[in-house]
């Protein structure tokens, strides 16, 4: 097996380790293909290597169908990590909460939106009014306004395209955040920076798993987080993007 190592000097304790627990729990589910862990270590994770080849619309239409499968395998409840880890998880270098929680809306707004706004403000990268925005929204669902009768979700939880890759054998993802979620929100960050044959992905995921009316009209919410995370540090055009999502959502209600 041709392997791909990645380090980091500075790794934070279990941030590798996390990495591979995340990748071991979605493997488990027996959707979703994933690369596969050769060695983890305190500062770096060994990881097959995966041949590149050329996005198909048969092969997202697979994924979709497995990705749908991934989901449907469920977590323990809203925040939950992957098993064996006790604490935060990661998203790219950034650390989040990983809390089990009763309710998407009271996880979502707390652990996935929220510890991400001081940052961004910190950071410049979003205006005091704008953060007052999106703390209303995230005041609403945390109360529970898009609350449903969805299982917890075992998300991937950083599903852009970058984290998609297109193999011979089909797709193969790497570098989860993965937890227990709402499932359309690992489909509302495939849908924020774009990806290949995304439409052939969602029809084949929804005839495997019927998505809930009104899925597309709640993507502004389920982007929330993802622009949270840029915002914190990838400059103010994601503050005004996250400033933007958060009144889409308002509007929802």
């Amino acid at each position: 097996m041709e392997q791909h190592v990645k380090t980091r000097s500075d790794a934070p304790a279990g941030f590798f380790a996390v990495e591979a627990a995340g990748l071991a729990w979605l493997a488990e589910a027996g959707g979703a293909r994933v690369a596969r862990v050769a060695d983890v270590a305190d500062d770096r994770i060994v990881l097959e290597r995966i041949a590149p080849a050329r996005p198909t619309a048969d092969a997202a239409a697979a994924f979709g169908a497995a990705l749908a499968a991934t989901h449907a395998a469920g977590a323990d409840a809203f925040g939950s990590p992957p098993p064996g880890r006790d604490g935060d998880i990661f998203i790219g270098r950034r650390a989040q909460p990983a809390r089990p929680t009763p309710t998407w809306g009271a996880f979502y707004a707390a652990q996935r939106v929220e510890p991400f706004v001081p940052v961004a403000v910190a950071a410049g990268n979003l205006s005091a009014s704008g953060a007052e925005v999106v703390r209303r929204a995230c005041g609403i669902i945390g109360a529970g306004a898009f609350d449903d009768h969805e299982p917890p979700a075992r998300l991937h939880g950083d599903l852009w395209a970058g984290n998609v890759l297109w193999s011979p054998e089909g797709v193969v993802l790497i570098d989860p955040a993965a937890h227990g979620g709402h499932r359309e929100t690992d489909l509302a960050m495939l849908s924020l920076f774009g990806c290949a044959f995304l439409e052939h992905i969602v029809a084949a995921y929804d005839l495997v798993r019927p998505l809930r009316t009104g899925w597309r009209e709640r993507t502004p919410l389920h982007q929330l987080h993802p622009l949270a995370v840029h915002a914190a540090g990838h400059g103010p055009s994601y503050g005004r993007a996250l400033v933007d999502a958060a009144e889409r959502t308002l509007a929802l209600v």
